[in-house]
C-alpha cells in the first residue's frame, strides 16, 4: 500500500503491531503509540487490525469480503496503516484515495487541525516530526468509513467490471 515513490520507504520484518512499535525509536514510539490508540478506538466494527506491508495496518478480512485485495487475492482487503518511514510518519488511507468527497472533507479539515503543509501523495499522509501528527483528525478520517462502504467504494475504483 506504498504511495510515497522515491522515497525510503521501511518495512518492517515485525510480526506484530506490538512487536512494530516497540522497534521503533522512543520519540517515534510515543507517536505511533497514540496514534495507533485512537485508530483503534475510533475505526468502525468489523476492520481487523493486522501487520500489512510491514506496517500496522488494518484491513477488512476474508471472512467478510472473500474475493480479497485484487492485487494478490491470499492477502485481505487493505484499508488503513500507519509507518514510521526513514523521514516521516505516514498514515496510508485508501479511501481517501478512492473517495473525492472524502479527500475533499480530509483536505478541508486539515488546516483546522494543523499549521503545517498537508503533505500528501494519493493515499499517504507524511508527517515529518512525531508533534505533527494531528491525531483527532486522524481518529475522525479512521471513523468515516465502514467496512461495507469500503468495499462498495473499492469495488467501484479499483475492480474490473464484468
Amino acid at each position: 500500500m506504498s504511495c510515497c515513490q522515491g522515497s525510503p520507504n521501511r518495512q518492517s520484518p515485525a510480526k506484530t503491531p506490538d512487536e512494530y512499535i516497540a522497534s521503533l525509536p522512543e520519540d517515534r514510539r510515543e507517536a505511533m503509540t497514540k496514534l495507533r490508540e485512537i485508530i483503534n478506538k475510533k475505526i468502525p466494527k468489523g476492520f481487523v487490525e493486522v501487520m500489512s506491508y510491514g506496517h500496522i495496518g488494518w484491513v477488512v478480512p476474508h471472512s467478510i469480503y472473500p474475493k480479497g485485495y485484487h492485487c494478490d487475492p491470499k492477502l485481505p482487503l487493505p484499508f488503513l496503516s500507519i509507518a514510521s518511514q526513514k523521514n516521516f510518519m505516514a498514515v496510508y488511507h485508501m479511501g481517501v484515495y478512492a473517495d473525492p468527497k472524502l479527500m475533499d472533507w480530509f483536505t478541508s479539515e486539515w488546516p483546522k487541525h494543523s499549521q503545517k503543509k498537508l503533505d500528501m501523495g494519493k493515499s499517504c499522509i507524511r508527517m515529518k516530526k512525531p508533534e505533527d501528527v494531528p491525531n483527532a483528525l486522524i481518529g475522525e478520517l479512521a471513523k468515516k468509513m465502514t467496512p461495507k462502504q469500503w468495499i462498495e467504494t473499492y469495488e467501484g475504483a479499483f475492480t474490473r467490471k464484468s
